[in-house]
């Protein structure tokens, strides 16, 4: 089996930010590709385990979940680009809390274009700067994933996600 190569991992953020004003059934998100000029992208999945023993030595695991978060470092500017002009709206005027919610999706791809896998959750997107070198202004940020993951099918071509009927 050949190893499957990084570029069919796409991570896919909301640059709308879930826009105020609009109704559930009207929004459309904006997803934009994560990537341009990172060398590294990972989703470090902090596991929440707890070990333990007993005075019999008997070994004790409990796993309690994850606490999900990525580092997008470098992030650079470019013009006409709506993800950085939220992510420098957040940073400048110090959003908190809803003003820094969207949705992520991750998307696995065949090396025919088709989707293996595709996934949506609520994430926070955090600044933790704004400024840069001689190479271009740069906004690096952190994702937080907040919950409400959810399978579905991914279209790449709309850049559209639609979650799997319950059931």
């Amino acid at each position: 089996m050949p190893k499957i190569e990084r570029k069919y991992l796409a991570h896919y953020l909301d640059a709308k930010f879930g826009i105020k004003g609009e109704s559930e059934q009207t929004y459309t998100p904006a997803y934009d590709r994560l990537g341009k000029d990172l060398e590294e992208y990972n989703e470090e999945l902090n596991p929440d385990v707890e070990v333990s023993k007993n005075i019999w030595c008997e070994q004790n695991v409990q796993h309690n979940g994850y606490e999900v978060q990525s580092e997008v470092d470098p992030y650079y500017a470019y013009s006409g680009d709506a993800l950085f002009d939220y992510l420098a709206k957040i940073a400048n005027e110090r959003l908190t809390g809803d003003a820094c919610k969207t949705t992520k999706v991750d998307v696995l791809l065949n090396s025919d274009g088709t989707v293996a896998w595709a996934y949506r959750e609520d994430v926070i997107v955090v600044p933790k700067s704004i400024g840069g070198d001689t190479s271009g202004v740069q906004i690096p940020f952190t994702v937080y994933n907040a919950g409400n993951r959810v399978k579905g099918t991914w279209s790449t071509e709309e850049k559209t996600f639609t979650p799997n009927a319950a059931g």
